[in-house]
């Protein structure tokens, strides 16, 4: 995880014109944000995320609960791993695309199974498959600590769009 350890890469953000995104399929576009030939999205410089891992039908997300995260209760807001989980499961999904498809979220289920604090440590949110249809795309995930403790899990389904020939 990118934690500020040696040998840290870092990290730019931003987005890519349509006409890249649409010439790379799910799984080299997702391999080239990881190596940095593409940016992060601007919502991972705002809640401090990053995706790390991406093969075919699975990503990794990695993130850092911290006070800034917080609700008025004193916990991380649900919504920071609501993003990491969608964000895992909606990629996992597009590792499957081909050059031109597109996709979008039509549900997501979500389940919190103990509150994050900023003493949490580094999160990683797994997303995989579970069944890709043609128009159709299912994947679960998990957020864990390091220590493999589950803090949520989830499952979403997606509407798959063809690339038109």
């Amino acid at each position: 995880m990118r934690t500020g350890g040696e040998n840290v890469t870092t990290l730019h953000y931003g987005l890519v014109n349509p006409d890249t995104l649409r010439s790379h399929d799910g799984l080299s576009f997702l391999k080239g944000i990881i190596a940095g030939e593409f940016p992060q999205p601007p919502i991972s410089e705002v809640l401090g995320f990053h995706l790390a891992e991406a093969e075919p039908n699975r990503v990794v997300f990695e993130g850092l609960p911290e006070l800034r995260h917080y609700n008025p209760i004193g916990t991380v807001h649900g919504g920071f791993a609501a993003t990491l989980l969608d964000s895992a499961l909606a990629c996992a999904i597009y590792t499957t695309m081909q050059k031109g498809d597109s996709w979008t979220t039509l549900e997501l289920k979500l389940n919190y199974v103990r509150p994050l604090t900023k003493d949490t440590g580094p999160v990683r949110a797994e997303g995989r498959i579970i069944h890709r249809g043609r128009s159709v795309a299912t994947s679960e995930g998990d957020l864990k600590d390091l220590s493999g403790k589950l803090y949520a899990h989830a499952t979403t389904t997606c509407m798959v769009f063809p690339a038109k020939s």
